[in-house]
């Protein structure tokens, strides 16, 4: 038994384990004992008695020896490893039962039947006394495990709890975050004449330059990004950023690089995703889910998937997440060698974790169980390096939609997260990049070292303890303050705390 040193017996007899065994044993030794008391009485009147004492004596035995029966299966079902208890069950019925059918008329019949019944109370005592210590063991042992399960299915609970509350508390917008919108919008409405920031055509389509995708409505979160780009880079001016944002917050994001333009002659190219004819229903499986009804779908991260279609003419380009900062000039990342591949990133894997059977579902799948290896290193966004024209060849957003089309139901991969497709559709064409290229975890991890930290070209907050949350782990979170641009008039109104 889990959590107690075996039972060994005790005089050759012991080891009843459980309160309900050793009540029916207490109350056939009560019976039993009651049996020998009548039968031990001196008849006053034989003929008006014995039928009576015969009667008490079948009734009694029959109500015994099916409860001892009842026990005895019920020891069975418990799978006790005292098979000599359930022996002695076994038999202490079957005694009681023939005691019934032995029982006759005649009053010689009874001597026997009383010595007998004698015996049974005997060894119903024997059991009883034997049978307690082991007893008042085992309930302590039963005590403290149904302790031990309460408290953790309490901390089961709470755990459960615990993570609900960061996970809306990650993908909720802060107070600060929605004032600052309405008041960059606001100023827009107030403000129609005031000249938008705009890249001419030549620069955003320019293969020779450096591009930058980010799919993000976080306007701190993409100042922060870009302006720790630029002030990393030895070249600015080469850099484009190409955001694409909902339509509702592109104004706003339109008035803020108006007031507080990028330095060094970068460029910073705003798009709203409804500019795009291709995103349509009849050609884009995840715009169909999402008129279906499937809002918890996010159609700005799964805008990733068509990168070829949104820059026809560039070759190659980076996708950033919104919650990474850049401590290193990324050129040299533009360079990398992705020996034919599409995808270049940084894996994630160690040991037996973080692999393809931890976000693909290969139980009941046999399109993931043919296609894929359960135990292949599995790659993190944050930092992806895109060759288009390999893209293009591999017909990538073609295998995207195949595997999106065969998820209607949830049962290959997860929806809700855009990591599972990017595995299944980058499967074998990505090249592994150098560690340092991309660290992962300040969103999370409260033990990664200031060394790791400082040889990292790219550090990624990934996780719920986003860095403009209240909850943001403050020995990290200057390493993204320090890019936010305080000088900003709305910051202040808003009462960022930075």
């Amino acid at each position: 038994m889990a959590g107690g040193r075996p039972f060994r017996p005790m005089n050759g007899i012991r080891s009843f384990f459980t309160h309900r065994i050793f009540l029916s044993l207490l109350a056939t030794f009560l019976f039993l004992a009651a049996i020998s008391s009548i039968l031990s009485t001196k008849p006053v009147s034989p003929s008006s008695t014995q039928s009576v004492r015969l009667d008490l004596i079948r009734r009694q035995a029959a109500d015994h020896a099916a409860l001892v029966s009842a026990y005895a299966a019920y020891a069975r079902r418990l799978k006790i490893d005292a098979s000599r208890q359930v022996r002695l069950f076994s038999n202490l019925a079957a005694s009681l039962s023939s005691l019934a059918s032995r029982v006759g008329s005649d009053e010689e019949t009874i001597p026997p039947v009383e010595k007998e019944a004698k015996d049974r109370v005997k060894l119903a005592r024997q059991l009883i006394s034997e049978s307690k210590e082991a007893f008042d063991t085992q309930v302590k042992i039963q005590k403290l495990r149904d302790t031990i399960f309460s408290v953790h299915e309490q901390l089961h609970r709470s755990k459960k709890l615990g993570d609900l509350s960061s996970r809306i508390a990650a993908i909720s917008t802060p107070k600060s975050l929605h004032c600052l919108a309405m008041r960059l919008m606001e100023h827009r409405i107030s403000h129609p004449e005031e000249p938008l920031p705009s890249t001419p055509s030549d620069v955003s389509s320019d293969p020779t330059l450096f591009h930058y995708a980010i799919f993000s409505d976080n306007i701190i979160a993409i100042s922060v990004l870009v302006n720790s780009v630029i002030r990393n880079s030895v070249n600015p001016s080469q850099h484009v950023f190409h955001v694409i944002t909902d339509p509702m917050y592109l104004p706003a994001m339109q008035v803020w690089f108006a007031k507080r333009p990028v330095t060094g002659g970068a460029h910073v190219d705003l798009h709203s995703f409804t500019e795009y004819s291709f995103l349509n229903s009849s050609s884009s499986p995840v715009i169909r889910q999402l008129e279906s009804g499937k809002s918890d779908l996010s159609l700005l991260q799964y805008l990733r998937f068509y990168l070829p279609e949104i820059f026809p003419k560039l070759k190659r380009i980076v996708l950033l997440e919104d919650d990474v900062v850049v401590q290193k000039d990324l050129e040299e990342l533009f360079k990398a060698d992705l020996q034919g591949n599409v995808n270049g990133a940084v894996e994630i894997c160690f040991g037996g974790f973080r692999r393809y059977n931890r976000y693909l579902n290969f139980s009941n799948n046999n399109v993931v169980k043919e296609r894929f290896n359960p135990r292949a290193c599995a790659w993190s966004y944050g930092v992806n390096v895109f060759d288009l024209n390999a893209w293009r060849d591999e017909q990538c957003t073609e295998q995207f939609h195949q595997y999106f089309e065969m998820n209607k139901d949830g049962s290959l991969f997860n929806p809700n997260t855009v990591l599972p497709a990017g595995l299944m559709t980058f499967y074998a064409t990505t090249k592994p990049l150098e560690k340092s290229w991309h660290l992962m975890g300040l969103g999370f991890n409260p033990s990664i070292s200031p060394d790791e930290i400082k040889k990292a070209a790219v550090v990624h907050f990934n996780g719920n303890m986003k860095p403009w949350l209240d909850v943001a782990m403050n020995q990290y979170k200057h390493l993204w303050s320090k890019y936010v641009d305080s000088d900003m008039e709305f910051l202040q109104l808003c009462n960022f705390g930075l």
